[in-house]
């Protein structure tokens, strides 16, 4: 128990450390905002009377998707943060120092979640100036948040893997470009059914759509169905080895 508590302290520690940096430098949360919130706007207003979601909202359709990719683009930052602390040999004066060994990373983890979790918070506020509305109750809103909070920790941990092994300062954030993509080859812009036969299966079959379409039905009041379950099953399969080889790479470096 008291290692435990050695741990949990440790953990603290280093995410009070992490969190200090993020507020001293706002920027990063702001300019992950933006993106997301822009493209928002430019699909919503522009592009979204030419788009047939089957909906009577678009920004109620929209809004999944946009989460996910300022998720994805979040988690740039804890691989570069990661990969400059590395750089700078910190991780080794807190190994001279009486600290669980995993604390530092963990920091880092953690402090993704919460700065990612700011990000969600206003691109929700602003959704809901341009309109959206949701039947959801305090239930359906926990497991969206569970299901985000997830997510989020699946891609840091790949982030951290990019953080701990790359060469450069872009190698570190270049990973995350192809994560930023995936949701637009899903259900999260428009409905499966309007693409190519070969696009469309890759589509419904990978990651993002089965998450997209769980939030999405727990969010307005439809029937979960299986989407839920292939959503946990993809995040916790991926997580799981994300956090091995992330171990395994902070083993080798520290």
């Amino acid at each position: 128990m008291e290692l435990t508590n050695h741990l949990f302290s440790d953990i603290c520690v280093m995410l009070g450390r992490s969190m200090r940096h993020i507020f001293r430098s706002m920027d990063t949360i702001i300019t992950v905002t933006i993106t997301p919130v822009a493209m928002m706007l430019l699909f919503v207003y522009v592009f979204g009377g030419a788009i047939q979601t089957g909906t009577g909202s678009y920004v109620n359709y929209l809004l999944p998707g946009i989460l996910l990719i300022a998720i994805a683009s979040g988690i740039a930052y804890t691989a570069y943060r990661l990969f400059m602390d590395m750089q700078s040999g910190i991780f080794d004066r807190f190994h001279s120092m009486p600290i669980a060994r995993s604390a530092a990373l963990w920091g880092h983890v953690l402090t993704s979640v919460v700065s990612n979790g700011i990000s969600v918070i206003v691109i929700i506020l602003v959704a809901l100036l341009m309109g959206f509305r949701s039947q959801a109750g305090i239930l359906s809103w926990l497991a969206v948040a569970g299901i985000l909070v997830l997510f989020t920790l699946t891609l840091t941990w790949i982030a951290a893997i990019a953080g701990l092994s790359a060469k450069s300062v872009d190698g570190a954030g270049a990973f995350s470009y192809p994560l930023i993509f995936l949701p637009f080859i899903s259900s999260a812009f428009v409905p499966t059914e309007s693409m190519p036969a070969v696009i469309r299966a890759f589509a419904e079959n990978q990651p993002v759509t089965s998450i997209v379409e769980a939030i999405r039905a727990l969010l307005f009041g439809q029937p979960v169905g299986n989407a839920i379950w292939v959503a946990l099953a993809w995040c916790i399969g991926i997580m799981i080895i994300a956090y091995i080889f992330a171990m395994r790479a902070y083993k080798k470096r520290v």
